[in-house]
């Protein structure tokens, strides 16, 4: 037991987890998105997979669950997203189970870092042809849940774009989701790729859920959530940056040191637009100031 637990890929899992728990807590999704990045230094795709998705269906529920009042005013909203789910796991979940889990990993990688820097950068721009859009927008995030379990990423950077308050932000987000890991977790079953190693990975993770959640909550309501929401980005892009050059790496595609150029590039790019968004913060502060007397409007009776 205590070889087992000074191994550090079971001590980088449970501590991952805990965080990406707490920030799933507190915005209402981020755990696939910042434990897969860390966990797949340490375990492939095809195993990883399985136990996030069964977790996922659990936090899922409770997600919807303490949101269910504002899902009668967001779910017609989301249907054609849920329309396209279906075709996109099913084509998502083939691939793991055929295409090597190196290739798995960059594109995991690959995908996930422009999403997160977009994000970061704030960049929105309204659809008008929202239920168009929204189908094979729902195949794509389909296909990237069942590859990666992340949806988090491109899913809030819709819901921004297109002007989501914030209670149905989180009531969309939490039907998506658990209507993606249902299928995933089925449709991994029908493939067979559920093992021996699924209920021991779920067991390590399963204790951070439980803790981080709820803690989250509590954190969330005494910070900032933008601040809190941007510095978690930060934390994601620089994971993936890592992770997306030691893939490079192992792929042979790039050779070290000249590999970590992405990984550089990345924290150049983020720390412009971190620094953007703090000086943002400041500007607004300085800017409201209490008007004096002089300024209030004067009433005649």
């Amino acid at each position: 037991m205590d070889t087992f637990f000074s191994d550090p890929a079971v001590i980088t899992l449970i501590t991952i987890t805990l965080l990406a728990a707490t920030v799933n807590g507190a915005l209402g999704y981020g755990f696939s998105s910042l434990t897969v990045p860390v966990a797949l230094l340490f375990y492939a795709n095809r195993v990883l997979n399985p136990a996030l998705v069964l977790l996922e269906v659990i936090l899922n529920s409770y997600v919807l669950l303490t949101n269910a009042k504002s899902v009668p005013r967001v779910w017609q909203r989301v249907f054609p997203l849920l329309v396209g789910l279906l075709p996109g796991v099913l084509i998502g979940s083939y691939v793991l189970s055929s295409v090597h889990p190196g290739w798995i990993k960059f594109l995991t990688y690959a995908i996930i870092l422009p999403l997160i820097l977009i994000q970061a950068a704030g960049i929105r721009k309204y659809i008008q042809a929202e239920k168009i859009v929204s189908i094979p927008f729902g195949v794509g995030v389909g296909v990237l849940y069942s590859v990666t379990t992340i949806s988090g990423p491109p899913l809030a950077l819709l819901f921004n774009n297109q002007g989501y308050e914030k209670q149905d932000f989180r009531a969309g987000l939490a039907l998506i989701r658990m209507a993606e890991s249902s299928l995933t977790a089925t449709a991994y079953y029908f493939l067979g790729l559920y093992s021996v190693e699924t209920p021991q990975l779920m067991s390590l993770i399963l204790p951070s859920v439980l803790i981080g959640i709820p803690l989250g909550g509590f954190l969330i309501r005494r910070i900032a959530t933008e601040t809190f929401r941007r510095v978690c980005m930060s934390f994601d892009a620089w994971i993936v940056g890592f992770g997306l050059s030691r893939t490079l790496i192992e792929l042979g595609i790039a050779v070290s040191p000249a590999a970590y150029s992405v990984l550089a590039v990345t924290l150049i790019i983020d720390g412009i637009l971190l620094a953007r968004f703090f000086l943002s913060i400041s500007s607004k502060h300085e800017t409201t100031v209490i008007p004096s007397s002089e300024s209030l409007p004067s009433y005649s009776t």
